[in-house]
């Protein structure tokens, strides 16, 4: 049987972990798929890497529109990234009516309505197991494996820059600037490192896997962001001693008032397996109503495991291309007809439990007030944590930190009570606040 005839757009990092994979495993690959799968022409501006990525024998070009316009190519890799430039060429390759596997999280997060609908009308597949989590098949696990369950919630550490920073602060009780030169150093931050300590990259991959979970649209616009820029190591250390770590967490959830679409750093009792996963890595935890909770856990970036990615894509497609369009697996694991119009919940909506952290004068009184106002506005208190004032400002000081836990309360509330506790003569600097997950 003739080889399916791959396109390849972009030949850095992913896409030369996906020629070396593709050719040190090709007998298995051909095994499993049914029939060989090749990357017969591959674009990038820098004709001269691409050739040294490609080899012989493979048609190296310049202009992406080239390897869309060939008739023979069956398959498009998008391995461009961002949305500009990007979305035109995807969209070009659905029109022409190819296939296309993509790592890109941040267009599909965006854009992926659209594009899943024009790939719908042509009867093409678009496939991105690699656009979460690297190498961890997350996507495929909620799309088919997890399938008969009703999902109730998911949570995942999905950025491994972040992960990186926050092992290594917890571990060297170094603070935020300092660990983020370090990663950057290492290779495990870019030079502009924004999406990833902003949250925006964890975001772009929790409104793909929340879409899948639930049977949404994609509506990154409505995902709730914080990164971990304003961490302070001082938090980081509390929280150990409280028998928890601090985790920047893409959590999707159902309530009886929605869906929860929330990235953010996260308290995580430290007996949980996600508050484990240390250094770069990636983890997801699911919690479906026949399965329980399930863990996925592995490398979130690098060369070879992003390839292992796109080539299960490319080996999913070959065995489907000559399917009935009917009878593909759906884009977002539900058919197009039976997507739900459940609501993405504002962050004022959410219920959690909280971390707060109070610099305040260490005088008589001050508790009383604190878990008054917070009695008052109905939220209950788990623990407290008063350090003692030479601890914090060395000594002789007058200041000192109050650490409480609450019990579950909605975010909208909280803030309230925050401000008139801010507001307070007594509370001497900006109050900090950590959200909890138990997932349990």
């Amino acid at each position: 049987m003739k080889s399916i005839q791959v396109g390849l757009l972009g030949a850095g990092t992913v896409g030369s972990g996906t020629f070396k994979v593709l050719q040190r495993n090709q007998e298995e690959i051909k095994r499993r798929a049914g029939r060989g799968i090749e990357i017969t022409m591959v674009a990038d501006l820098d004709t001269a890497r691409a050739r040294e990525v490609a080899g012989e024998g493979v048609k190296v070009v310049a202009d992406a529109r080239e390897v869309i316009a060939n008739p023979d190519i069956d398959i498009v890799i998008e391995l461009i990234g961002g949305y500009g430039i990007a979305k035109q060429l995807v969209l070009e390759a659905i029109a022409a009516g190819k296939h296309v596997v993509t790592a890109n999280k941040a267009l599909l997060a965006v854009h992926g309505t659209e594009i899943f609908a024009a790939a719908h009308a042509k009867g093409v597949m678009v496939a991105f197991e690699a656009a979460v989590a690297g190498g961890i098949p997350i996507i495929k696990a909620l799309r088919e494996g997890l399938t008969a369950n009703s999902i109730q919630w998911l949570a995942g550490i999905i950025n491994g820059t972040t992960n990186f920073i926050l092992s290594e602060m917890r571990d060297k009780g170094l603070d935020f600037g300092t660990v983020l030169k370090e990663a950057q150093r290492l290779g495990y931050a870019e030079a502009d490192p924004t999406f990833d300590i902003e949250g925006v990259d964890a975001g772009h991959k929790v409104t793909l896997m929340s879409a899948i979970a639930f049977g949404i649209p994609v509506q990154f616009d409505k995902a709730h962001i914080e990164g971990i820029t304003k961490l302070a190591a001082q938090d980081i250390k509390y929280a150990e001693q409280l028998g928890y770590r601090i985790k920047l967490l893409g959590i999707t959830k159902r309530t009886a008032k929605g869906i929860e679409l929330r990235v953010h750093p996260s308290l995580v009792p430290s007996k949980r397996l996600l508050a484990n996963v240390e250094g770069a890595m990636n983890a997801v935890v699911v919690h479906g109503d026949a399965v329980g909770t399930t863990l996925y856990y592995g490398k979130g970036a690098g060369s070879e495991p992003t390839a292992s990615a796109v080539i299960a894509d490319l080996v999913d497609i070959t065995r489907l291309h000559t399917a009935d369009t009917a009878h593909r697996v759906p884009h977002l694991a539900f058919h197009p007809d039976a997507m739900s119009d459940l609501k993405v919940l504002p962050m004022t909506e959410v219920v959690t439990s909280y971390y707060l952290r109070l610099r305040v004068a260490d005088q008589a009184g001050v508790l009383a007030k604190v878990t008054g106002l917070l009695a008052t506005a109905g939220i209950s208190i788990d623990a407290v944590l008063q350090r003692e004032a030479d601890e914090v400002g060395g000594e002789g000081s007058t200041q000192t930190d109050l650490i409480i836990l609450t019990h579950d309360a909605r975010e909208g509330t909280v803030n309230d009570v925050l401000a008139e506790l801010q507001a307070l003569p007594t509370v001497l600097q900006p109050i900090v606040r950590i959200r909890k997950e138990e997932l349990s």
